[in-house]
């Protein structure tokens, strides 16, 4: 799947009419990462750099003024270097494939970056990227020495980021067409999952199948870092060595999601090894299912984002005091933050080009409103140390949640990820197909 050319266009117009007049912008996608000697590992393009301009491959930069024409400054063509690393679009290709109004050899990058930024007002740059910082200021200061020759250099700095979160905020019918692929494939991943785990596993042979399914679905890698958490390693929010041996009698919890298009899914499920709840297990793993659809009933348009956490918190409060884990009255220990011994997470984020997208949760201060074309995650969990030793045996090194991406529409939540078991008695079911 892919973004249609003139969509990259317009965002760039958008983000432009967003921006003072004379303006220009500038944005890198970043370089190949070594993970060891002469080894790379396989590149990813900056998310932002990537929402504008749809071009996948490293080193390149893209300078946008005007009404939102681009140039693109990329690596060219190169058989020999191609022969040994790949294709390379080169400067046909970026014009031809990406709507580049200009594109321009990498070792033009400073020419053409001095022409930009002469008489220039403004330059928008994302602030957290150090190394475009420094070649923004070399290139303002070579302009600014040829004042005399008559050069402009530009006075006031941008900075990109809000403006363009803003935009990422919220998705367009293609995004949201693609961010449902990506989360149907990796349904299809955890059911595959709960189908063939069995005690004795080692947790990274449970991760291969999450991987296998990706990757005959057409994802070459998942969003993030899988984790396959084991008994009490689901108490532990990202681990990831996924090395244990699956014991019986075990909850494993699954937080993965497949990248498709550069776009994240996001999923958690929790179930048991051998395929039945225990009472304890069930107990504490309805307390999360109940908080996950108190928190669900709060994602509708026009009302504050903060308002599922606070839904979740509260069902989460009772629950742990229902079952004895805590004690006291609710409303006292949600004021004093009690029940973050068992959840010490917000109740989901912002989806999209990133896992953990881009965007403001609160506007002046205050939780901002949920609205139309907003993705975002809903993940209530509880987490019972092993060694917590204020607490009945029973709960002990008991980790649960409960994850999924949800679109937001003006008719009311709509779950991407659907189709893949929450209640216990569905999960039992479809973990008993195989056994």
């Amino acid at each position: 799947m892919k973004i249609d050319t003139q969509t990259y266009q317009a965002r760039r117009e958008r983000l432009m009419q967003s921006l003072p007049e004379n303006s220009v912008v500038v944005v890198r996608t970043g370089e190949l990462s070594t993970r060891s000697n002469d080894c790379e590992y396989e590149f990813r393009p900056h998310s932002s750099f990537f929402y504008l301009t749809g071009f996948p491959e490293p080193s390149a930069y893209a300078l946008i003024h005007g009404h939102g024409d681009m140039t693109l400054v990329t690596l060219p063509k190169d058989p020999e270097k191609e022969q040994w690393d790949g294709f390379r679009f080169g400067i046909e290709g970026a014009i031809a494939n990406f709507g580049a109004n200009e594109a321009v050899a990498l070792d033009e990058l400073d020419s053409v970056a001095f022409a930009a930024l002469d008489g220039a007002s403004h330059v928008a740059y994302l602030f957290d990227d150090s190394t475009l910082r420094e070649k923004i200021a070399t290139w303002r200061s070579a302009v600014a020495a040829r004042a005399r020759m008559g050069a402009v250099a530009p006075t006031n700095f941008i900075d990109l980021a809000p403006v363009v979160s803003e935009m990422r905020l919220r998705k367009d019918t293609e995004e949201i067409a693609i961010m449902e692929t990506a989360a149907q494939i990796s349904v299809e991943a955890h059911k595959q999952a709960m189908r063939t785990v069995r005690p004795g596993m080692n947790e990274y042979q449970l991760e291969a199948e999450l991987n296998y399914v990706f990757m005959k679905s057409g994802v070459r890698q998942p969003a993030y870092n899988n984790i396959v958490a084991s008994g009490s390693n689901a108490c532990v929010l990202h681990y990831i060595k996924n090395d244990e041996v699956i014991e019986d009698g075990d909850l494993i919890l699954i937080d993965a999601g497949a990248e498709l298009g550069c776009y994240a899914a996001d999923i958690t499920r929790t179930f048991p090894a051998n395929g039945k709840f225990s009472e304890p297990q069930a107990a504490l793993y309805q307390v999360v299912l109940d908080a996950y659809h108190a928190g669900m009933e709060k994602l509708t348009v026009g009302i504050p984002y903060e308002a599922c956490h606070n839904a979740a918190v509260r069902t989460l409060t009772e629950g742990l005091v229902t079952h004895g884990l805590l004690m006291g009255g609710v409303d006292q220990l949600i004021e004093s933050k009690a029940y973050r011994d068992f959840y010490m997470h917000n109740t989901g984020h912002w989806l999209g080009l990133d896992v953990h997208d881009c965007g403001a949760y609160k506007i002046s201060g205050e939780s901002r409103l949920l609205e139309e074309g907003m993705v975002l995650t809903i993940e209530p969990g509880l987490y019972v140390s092993a060694d917590n030793q204020s607490v009945d045996e029973k709960w002990r090194g008991i980790g649960i949640r409960i994850e999924d991406d949800v679109q937001i529409r003006a008719d009311g939540p709509y779950v991407l990820t659907h189709g893949l078991p929450k209640e216990i008695k569905e999960i039992e079911a479809l973990m008993a197909e195989n056994r």
